[in-house]
């Protein structure tokens, strides 16, 4: 209730700032944001691109280059660092502008009094002074002075320790007292949990609280992903690997005479030639992508972890309202005492139509009572060009509106002074409202819970008692109401002289009529879940609402048939003394009613013990925890709390489950591409590290020299990697069963696939050598530059084996990827100009070779493709 108080700033709590007011403070305030990390700035990301293992590796080979006298080597390395540096420089500033562009979808928005009217807005645009409206569910975007309080409650626990809710009330604020009792203030970031009120923003940003205690952090540290910690596992494996192998190869030298200055360059060559560079700057820039293209599909990815964990879903618990249906709730159905009307509205006139039923019931005290219960124990606001608040109080407004009842004057007549607010524990809502003959109870919920609470019923134009046979028969209408797919919502009041006490306040209440409403359900998500079930993903509906109405959706999407009933919330039993035909029975239901966040909380931590990769949509403040504990949270974006937006990890800016299902597709698919590229990566760095090991342990001549194995690393690997990185992906990925979440990136038969792709493209190039050493007798420069151009050129093919197995050979997600066209043209360029200019030709040591030799060359890089390709259909390669 509003007070008389003493206002910290200048604001007229009833019209809040006017616009002009609004943007002047915003000007000499600034914005209410939090900049809890620094950008790092464009120099020092290329400074910190010459950071790593590998530059130390090429620097070290530079300056023996250069101790040696070997200056045109030492500064061609020198060029490969820069090279390098330019390259992870541009990679990874795409993916930071890729991730601002992501958040800059994520906006928090808030709701603020300006010119009389409650808007919707981003939340660093509310300003000093702003007023405020919150509602259980809502975040507070500032630092605020409460003015008015229904029951309302926030949770401060992340700013103060406390874990119980905190009960606000208008009052002088004691700024000196700890936070913790500051009963007359909100703090910015904390949670509304029950109730409504307004309050007047006192600071934002740095000025607030939560602004405080982020100054005091001087940065804020970031955990690695699942993901990340794999890819360095498995870069630290090649390593070691490589470096066992690399001080083999020096030894053996050592033994055979070698020259030194070539053992040594060639020794830290290979040991470059293992670490894949650009890995995990590759695989940020394939989930950026990857999250960039489901924002244009509606979903925003809020945690990368996330899109690992997509890709392994294989059960989802769906809401029905608005992800199963399509959130456009009407009202449909009036049950009266005296009969029922059926409600149209006519999209030519938007007029509201009565097309069957008495229409002569309009004119009955009910209809009228009925009408003004809707406007008065509602929080809705609707102007002719917005809409905020419940769709489903929306309705009721929409519908009274187009009956040209004029809902001012009911709220002038019938001055609110209190609210009950609606939870999911007593599942009704009532307003207090004062007027000439006392004081009105306005009542609407559930209908079994309004019942309970009614000794009479308004018939025609009086009260009647309301007996147990009365009550039966509204029961059974409710039954009838959503077996039709329609939710019943019941309306009652009370008018008394004086105010009862708070404990019976909600007693004794006269029943006034039932309103069926119609939220019609998505025709497009019967595709989607056909899609699930081809994926071997499981969609479970979880809803409140009556099994009947559960039940009709079901039925109409494909979800159910009418021979596997609904479970309701009462059946479920008790987890922990589960026996196997209950757990049997649980495990095998499809739509479970009238639950609650308890019981949701409950069926995920049952799936996950099956080991279960479990999402889980929701939009209520009670879904927070469940959102939580589900493996993935999916948040609603359109009705959703700003609780549960904070709490998920991915948020639905449509709240359709088709949007859920495209997100699934997409976690796969990016999971896919990183495969890839790595596969690729390996397979390449392999080739190149046998060919020359072989070529040693051989006693034959060095193959490739230290400078062409970091060509080839720069060139033909980094651009194909980073096309199959961002490529669409294999239409095919919603036909498998999903991936065990707990086994690495590449498995026992990726491995294989990998290692014989780079013992066939090893033995096509060693072969071409031979044949051109002893067949041609060709000398041992021009045995080189073969061994160089027909490995480089068969690394750039070989970007054509990564397409799925049971993909067509010409028409793949590889040959319709255009990044991968670009990447072997950009290639090509690049290897043309290592034989026509002068300066790269004389650092590679490249000759002129004859046209036998280019047949050879081509014959050598395109052996491997064909090989592969043939294993590929017989199966013995992934």
């Amino acid at each position: 209730m509003e007070q008389e108080l003493e206002m910290p700033v200048d604001t007229d709590i009833a019209k809040g700032l006017t616009e002009t007011e609004a943007a002047q403070r915003l000007e000499q305030y600034g914005p209410n944001a939090i900049e809890t990390q620094k950008k790092e700035s464009l120099f020092l990301l290329f400074i910190r691109q010459f950071k790593s293992l590998i530059v130390a590796i090429l620097a070290l080979a530079a300056v023996v280059s250069f101790s040696f006298g070997d200056w045109l080597e030492g500064f061609a390395i020198i060029g490969v660092l820069l090279i390098n540096a330019i390259t992870g420089f541009i990679l990874e500033w795409q993916a930071m502008r890729s991730m601002d562009a992501l958040k800059e979808l994520d906006v928090t928005m808030a709701r603020v009094i300006r010119d009389a009217n409650v808007k919707e807005i981003p939340s660093e645009k509310v300003t000093i002074g702003d007023v405020i409206w919150l509602e259980a569910g809502d975040i507070v975007p500032a630092d605020a002075h409460v003015v008015e309080a229904n029951q309302l409650q926030s949770d401060e626990s992340a700013l103060t320790g406390e874990s119980l809710p905190v009960e606000k009330k208008p009052g002088e604020p004691d700024e000196n007292a700890p936070l913790a009792e500051q009963i007359h203030r909100l703090f910015k970031g904390t949670a509304v949990v029950n109730g409504n009120g307004k309050a007047i923003v006192t600071d934002i940003g740095a000025k607030t609280e939560l602004g405080k205690i982020s100054q005091m952090v001087e940065s804020a540290t970031q955990t690695s992903t699942p993901l990340e910690k794999k890819l360095e596992s498995l870069t630290q494996k090649l390593i070691w690997i490589t470096a066992v192998l690399a001080v083999l190869y020096f030894v053996f030298g050592l033994l055979q005479g070698k020259d030194l200055l070539t053992l040594l360059k060639t020794s830290i060559a290979l040991a470059i030639a293992a670490i894949p560079e650009g890995l995990a700057i590759v695989a940020t820039i394939s989930l950026a992508y990857g999250m960039l293209r489901l924002a244009k599909k509606n979903v925003i990815i809020k945690r990368l972890s996330c899109v690992e964990t997509l890709g392994s879903a294989n059960v989802v618990f769906s809401d029905k309202t608005g992800t199963l249906t399509l959130n456009q709730i009407q009202v449909n159905t009036i049950c009266l005492p005296e009969g029922t009307l059926e409600v149209r509205v006519n999209t030519e006139d938007k007029k509201q139509a009565l097309v069957s039923g008495d229409g002569e019931l309009v004119k009955n005290t009910s209809y009228q009572k009925l009408a003004e219960l809707s406007v008065l124990c509602n929080n809705a606001h609707i102007t002719p060009d917005t809409t905020t608040g419940d769709p489903l109080e929306i309705a009721l407004l929409q519908w009274i509106y187009l009956q040209q009842i004029h809902a001012e004057n009911l709220t002038q007549k019938n001055r609110r002074i209190n609210e009950i607010a609606f939870s999911s524990e007593t599942r009704i809502m009532a307003t207090i409202h004062q007027n000439e003959a006392g004081y009105l109870v306005a009542v609407k919920g559930a209908v079994e819970e309004v019942l309970s609470r009614c000794n009479n019923s308004l018939d025609a134009e009086q009260e009647i008692s309301l007996d147990e046979v009365g009550k039966k028969k509204w029961v059974d209408m409710s039954e009838q109401l959503a077996a039709k797919g329609l939710r019943s919502i019941a309306f009652a009041f009370r008018q008394t002289s004086t105010l009862p006490a708070d404990d019976v306040l909600l007693q004794d209440l006269t029943w006034v009529a039932m309103i069926g409403f119609l939220d019609p359900p998505r025709l497009e998500v019967v595709p989607s879940l056909k899609s699930c079930h081809d994926a071997g993903i499981r969609v479970i509906m979880v809803t409140g609402d009556h099994p009947s109405t559960a039940q009709h959706i079901g039925e109409t999407i494909g979800l159910t048939d009418a021979s596997v009933k609904p479970m309701t919330g009462r059946d479920i039993p008790d987890l922990k003394q589960l026996n196997d035909e209950d757990k049997k029975r649980l495990l095998d239901t499809r739509i479970f009613a009238r639950v609650n966040p308890g019981q949701k909380l409950d069926l995920i931590s049952l799936y996950q013990e099956q080991g279960d990769i479990v999402g889980m949509t929701g939009d209520g403040i009670n879904d927070a925890p469940a959102l939580k504990k589900a493996d993935i949270g999916i948040a609603m974006g359109l009705r959703g709390t700003q609780v549960a937006r904070e709490t998920a990890d991915m948020v639905l800016k449509d709240d359709s489950f088709v949007s859920v299902v495209a997100a699934i597709a997409q976690g796969r698919i990016i999971f896919g591409n990183i495969r890839k590229f790595i596969m690729y990566l390996v397979s390449c760095n392999l080739s190149e590290i046998f060919v020359v090991t072989a070529s040693g342990f051989l006693s034959l001549g060095l193959p490739l020299t230290p400078l062409q194995i970091l060509f080839l690393n720069v060139v033909t690997d980094v651009f194909p990697a980073l096309a199959l990185g961002i490529g669409k992906g294999d239409s095919s990925v919603m036909r498998h069963p999903p991936r065990d979440p707990k086994s690495p990136i590449l498995s026992k038969p990726h491995w294989m696939a990998v290692i014989i792709y780079a013992l066939l493209m090893t033995g096509s190039v060693m072969f071409a050598a031979f044949y051109s050493a002893e067949v041609l007798g060709i000398n041992a420069a021009d045995d080189n530059n073969i061994v160089f151009y027909s490995l480089s050129l068969a690394q750039l093919f070989h970007v054509f084996n990564l397409a799925s197995g049971n993909s067509g050979l010409f028409r793949n997600e590889i040959t319709k990827n255009r990044y991968v066209w670009l990447a072997i043209i950009v290639c090509m360029g690049i290897l043309a100009l290592t034989y026509y200019v002068p300066v790269l030709r004389d650092a590679l040591t490249i000759q002129n070779l004859h046209p036998i030799e280019w047949i050879v060359v081509l014959a050598a890089s395109l052996t491997p493709l064909v090989l592969i390709q043939v294993l590929k259909r017989l199966r013995v390669v992934w």
